[in-house]
């Protein structure tokens, strides 16, 4: 199967390579210098060329406080970028993935989302990764909405390396632990989502690793694990502040992979082993 994979150089988008490859598929990776996605022609024009089996759409403007100051970029990126690439896929009729978010829900409550839950985004950056999603929907038939949740990979930047290049030069920090949700390595996703696009189960799906936690829990075993000695103290959302308003319940029921016949990801805890391994290696 051949498969373009946008964001490339991204967290995700790295890791989706290379477990393609691994498995012996085509894989195309692309980014803003090979294919900007807000420019419908260039964008039409490089996947027609490619003529893939499908589209695994990574790319993303992520940054979510960010996003609030730059609103008309991330609805650029996420939104009109996506139904660039939709529109393409219909015109080859082709498979579509998107990665979408745990931020499309207004996260009250202590339940697990549902992917046919309401969704209610609680800012610009899940305002627009949802109108996203309305836009896979809308152009694509053979598509696979994917939402997960508090990601980290080999690439780019995420809470497990924020918190490794503070320890470097803090012995305390304050973590929120008002926000519950289950992080997610990408390098576990990527199987997940290469399980998903070899088949033709079609619809949303949630995939994060197995557990839950808040973001105080998350520091807290990461520095167990990285031997560090750093003393975390929590605090609330509200105390820590931020321009963005988050979710404070970000779990995702993953019972369709299991009604779907899909394995589930290992514990996020584990995952966390793995990683650190991966970039101390």
């Amino acid at each position: 199967m051949k498969v373009l994979v946008t964001g490339v150089k991204g967290q995700l988008g790295y890791s989706v390579v290379r477990e393609l490859e691994k498995r012996n598929h085509q894989a195309i990776g692309v980014d803003i210098n090979d294919m900007d996605i807000t420019d419908a022609d260039q964008t039409k024009k490089v996947i027609m060329d490619i003529a893939p089996d499908a589209v695994i759409h990574c790319a993303a403007y992520t940054a979510v406080d960010a996003s609030e100051d730059n609103m008309a970029l991330c609805r650029n990126v996420n939104v009109n970028g996506t139904e660039n690439v939709a529109r393409a896929c219909q015109e080859l009729n082709i498979k579509m993935m998107y990665i979408s978010t745990d931020y499309v829900f207004g996260g009250e409550g202590t339940h697990a989302w549902e992917p046919d839950d309401e969704c209610h985004p609680l800012g610009v950056y899940g305002q627009t990764k949802y109108e996203g999603e309305l836009a896979l929907q809308k152009y694509v038939k053979k598509f696979f909405l994917v939402r997960t949740a508090w990601v980290f990979g080999r690439n780019g930047k995420n809470f497990i390396k924020t918190m490794l290049n503070l320890a470097k030069t803090h012995d305390t920090l304050t973590v929120v632990d008002d926000q519950i949700g289950s992080p997610t390595y990408t390098y576990d996703l990527a199987r997940l989502l290469v399980d998903l696009i070899e088949t033709e189960k079609y619809g949303t799906y949630h995939a994060t690793n197995e557990g839950f936690c808040s973001w105080y829990d998350f520091a807290c075993e990461i520095f167990r694990q990285a031997s560090l000695d750093v003393k975390v103290i929590p605090v609330t959302s509200e105390e820590y502040g931020s321009k963005a308003k988050r979710p404070f319940n970000s779990r995702l029921s993953k019972d369709k992979l299991d009604e779907q016949g899909f394995k589930r990801l290992p514990p996020w805890q584990d995952a966390l082993s793995r990683y650190l391994k991966e970039i101390n290696d």
